[in-house]
């Protein structure tokens, strides 16, 4: 580890793999404090690396909107000004937790030796070919585990013995414009497809239930059909709030802020997790054992993952949600 002074890592999306990341940082900076991390992300994240106090240069990449726009002349401007901020530095290791085609392309552009995951680790076979470095890390490990050892590896050492820390607890957000009712919750009821959602008539009882407790909930959305359902839950209770359109950082500090944080599966859970606040994370279809929500070691445990059946009763829900508040 003595002989790397500068990394370049690319995770791209989506924003819980983003999130998932950031604890790699944390232990690379661990064994070399004076490291130098530079982060290739796509645009729509390109917040949260910032948040890590090791991050030097986010370097922002605009993948899904170039291949919207691939004939525009600008798209190729673009292009050819992200190959050249990526070679204005040589880097120590370029590693690649990202494992797809797309990010091999990436790794390429820059300057530096690629490390990645083996053939049998990586989510696109074919993109382990152009790694000059791979390392065998299981399927079967966490998401951040996974990140985790990949980093280890690639730069010599090992974890066995170091907390998990996502490294942005303590980080500082700009104070939200409104002044927000206290105590209160934040509900993440959005998520990327409607068959991870939880039903409406849950986010009622929800709700009911913590008016009652003197508990106000605050509602997020990212696109119409959220905001819709938003405003009907506060109509129906004037404990609920529905939140103005907020970027990463606003959200970001109105959870800081929050006595804790439930929601969906949806990125938004893992960075309530990384910034140490009681968070119930729902799965109603998916499986969290490789992806649900991880705290820092150091930080409040308070954190559950609900999965299937468990999802389905809604007051036993709040009273689980309401248990990790109490701690």
């Amino acid at each position: 580890m003595t002989s790397i002074q500068k990394i370049l890592i690319i995770k791209t999306s989506s924003l819980g793999d983003v999130v998932h990341m950031l604890p790699a940082v944390t232990d690379a900076t661990h064994f070399n404090p004076g490291l130098v991390v530079d982060w290739v992300v796509e645009e729509n994240f390109a917040e949260v690396p910032s948040w890590h106090p090791a991050v030097r240069h986010v370097i922002p990449v605009a993948i899904r909107r170039w291949r919207r726009q691939l004939f525009k002349r600008t798209s190729w401007q673009e292009i050819q000004a992200f190959r050249q901020s990526l070679q204005q530095e040589e880097y120590d290791a370029v590693i690649d937790s990202q494992g797809l085609m797309k990010s091999t392309l990436l790794g390429k552009m820059a300057r530096g030796k690629t490390s990645g995951y083996d053939r049998h680790s990586i989510r696109e076979p074919m993109a382990s070919l152009f790694y000059q470095h791979t390392f065998s890390v299981s399927k079967q490990r966490h998401a951040i585990t996974r990140n985790r050892l990949l980093t280890a590896h690639a730069l010599g050492y090992t974890i066995e013995s170091l907390p998990l820390d996502h490294g942005i607890a303590n980080t500082r957000f700009p104070e939200p414009a409104d002044k927000l009712p206290q105590p209160y919750i934040v509900a993440l009821h959005g998520t990327s497809r409607v068959d991870k959602e939880w039903p409406e008539s849950h986010w009622l009882t929800l709700t009911a239930t913590l008016a009652r407790q003197g508990i106000q909930t605050l509602l997020p959305w990212g696109n119409p059909r959220e905001r819709e359902r938003a405003e009907r839950l506060a109509q129906a209770n004037d404990s609920v709030q529905v939140l103005p359109r907020s970027h990463l950082g606003e959200l970001a500090a109105i959870m800081q802020g929050a006595s804790g944080v439930i929601g969906m599966d949806t990125g938004l859970m893992h960075i309530a997790a990384a910034l140490d606040k009681p968070a119930l994370a729902l799965y109603p279809v998916t499986v969290p054992e490789l992806t649900g929500i991880q705290g820092n070691s150091h930080g409040c445990q308070r954190l559950e993952n609900l999965s299937g059946a468990a999802t389905a009763d809604a007051a036993n829900v709040t009273r689980r949600l309401l248990a990790l508040l109490e701690g």
